[in-house]
C-alpha cells in the first residue's frame, strides 16, 4: 500500500470531498435549474442547423480518433502485432463506454476482455492501457498548465481560487510535464522494478507524442463545445471551464461527469452566456459526444465480440508467417 492509502486522514479526507461533491453538485442543478426557463432552452435546441450539427458529429469523430491513436502508440510501446483496422474500433468502443460509464468499465475491463479476445496478453494489455492513461493525463497537464498560467480563463469576480490561485496550479502542472520529460530524455535507468513489476520508460519522442495527443483530444472536445455556444467567451475560457470541470468530475466519481459538468459550466460562463444557451449547448454536446458514440459503440462491440475468434485466428496466422 502507498501512504495514501496507509493514512486515515488521507481516506477521510477524500471520502468527505467525494461526498461534498455529491451533493453539493445535485443541490446547485436543482436551485439553477427551478429558475430556469426551459422554453427557452427548448428553442435554442432547436434552432440549431442540421449543418451546425453535422460540423459537430465531425469535430466529436476527429476527437475519438485521436483518442484511439492512444492506443495506436500503446502498440508500438508495447510492440505487439495486432493491425491498426483492430486497434481503432477497440478503442474507440472503449472510449464511449469510458466516458459514459466511468474509466473502470469502459478504459480498463473492456480494454482487458476486447484485446485479450484477440489474442493479447494481460501483461501487454496492461502496457497499452498504462500508456494511454499517462498520454491522456499528461496531455491535460500539459494544456490546463498553459491556460491556467497564461491566465487564459475569465473568471468571475466571486470564484474561490482566484485567477492567482489557478495560475499556481498551472505552474504545478507544467512542473509535473516537464519533470515526466526530463525523465524520459535523460534518464540512464530504462526499465524501473516496482515490487513484481517492471516499468520501460516511453522514449523522448514516444513522450512529445503523448503530450501532443492527449493535449489535442481535450482541444476537440472543448472545440465542440465552443462550436455549439453562440458568440460570447473565448475559446480558451471554455477550454479552461472544461479543464477546470474535469477536476470537479474526477474528484466527484460521477459517471459520465453528470451534472459536474453543467454545474462547473453555469457557474463560471453564466456572466457571458445566458443560462438556457448554456444548458442547450451543453445538452447538444453530450447527444453528440456521450449518447450518440456509445450507441455505436454498443453495435460496434457486439460485432467485435462475435468476431473475436476470427480476428484472433488471423493475428496468429500473420505472426507465424512473418520472417524471423
Amino acid at each position: 500500500m502507498n501512504s495514501a492509502q496507509n493514512n486515515p486522514w488521507m481516506r477521510w479526507g477524500k471520502r468527505a470531498l467525494t461526498l461534498f461533491f455529491l451533493l453539493a453538485v445535485p443541490a446547485l442543478l436543482y436551485i439553477l435549474a427551478r429558475n430556469l426557463e426551459w422554453a427557452e432552452v427548448r428553442q435554442a435546441l432547436g434552432a440549431y442547423s442540421m449543418q451546425t450539427l453535422l460540423v459537430g458529429a465531425l469535430i466529436a469523430l476527429a476527437s475519438y480518433l485521436t483518442f484511439s491513436a492512444y492506443d495506436l502508440l500503446g502498440r508500438q510501446y508495447s510492440r505487439h502485432h495486432l493491425p491498426a483496422r483492430q486497434v481503432v474500433p477497440v478503442a474507440m468502443v472503449c472510449y464511449a463506454f469510458n466516458l459514459n460509464f466511468t474509466t473502470w468499465i469502459g478504459g480498463v475491463a473492456m480494454r482487458y476482455r476486447l484485446y485479450m479476445r484477440l489474442g493479447l496478453s494481460a501483461s501487454t494489455v496492461t502496457r497499452i492501457l498504462s500508456l494511454s492513461l499517462l498520454t491522456n493525463w499528461t496531455g491535460y497537464m500539459a494544456l490546463a498548465g498553459v491556460i491556467f498560467a497564461l491566465r487564459l480563463v475569465q473568471l468571475p469576480d466571486n470564484w474561490g481560487l482566484g485567477v492567482t490561485g489557478l495560475q499556481l496550479v498551472g505552474f504545478a502542472l507544467l512542473g509535473l510535464v516537464s519533470a515526466y520529460i526530463g525523465i524520459c530524455a535523460f534518464s540512464r535507468q530504462r526499465v524501473w522494478h516496482l515490487r513484481e513489476r517492471s516499468i520501460t520508460l516511453p522514449s523522448l519522442r514516444m513522450a512529445v507524442l503523448q503530450l501532443c495527443l492527449g493535449a489535442a483530444n481535450w482541444s476537440l472536445m472543448a472545440a465542440l463545445i465552443f462550436w455549439l455556444l453562440p458568440e460570447g467567451a473565448s475559446y480558451t475560457s471554455v477550454l479552461g471551464v472544461l479543464l477546470i470541470s474535469c477536476m470537479a468530475a474526477v474528484v466527484a466519481h460521477i459517471p459520465a461527469g453528470l451534472g459536474v459538468l453543467e454545474a462547473v459550466f453555469l457557474a463560471l460562463l453564466q456572466h457571458q452566456y445566458s443560462q438556457a444557451s448554456l444548458i442547450a449547448a451543453l445538452l447538444a454536446y453530450r447527444v453528440l459526444y456521450y449518447l450518440l458514440p456509445l450507441m455505436l459503440a454498443s453495435v460496434t462491440y457486439l460485432v467485435l465480440e462475435k468476431r473475436a475468434k476470427t480476428l484472433r485466428k488471423q493475428g496468429e496466422q500473420r505472426i507465424e508467417t512473418q520472417p524471423g
